[in-house]
């Protein structure tokens, strides 16, 4: 997913049907999307899904890693 800011790639790592990690592959390169990321990926493993908050201060960077993780998701079920 691209962003005026950059674009933003996740990696998602299954076991057992279960999220149990999250890689960003690519994402700009800018302080607040630095600070939300952390933040994106542990929501992540919580939640289990895309289903994810926006970050205060990262709107563009979490639809973005929203969108990306969700077809991320998609992709594994292929």
């Amino acid at each position: 997913m691209n962003t005026e800011k950059g674009a933003v790639r996740v990696q998602v790592s299954f076991e057992g049907g279960k999220i149990t990690a999250v890689k960003l592959l690519q994402q700009p390169n800018h302080p607040q999307t630095t600070a939300a990321v952390p933040k994106l990926i542990a929501a992540t493993l919580e939640a289990q899904s895309a289903d994810v908050d926006t970050v205060s201060g990262a709107t563009l960077t979490s639809d973005a890693y929203r969108e990306s993780l969700q077809a991320a998701i998609d992709a594994k079920g292929a």
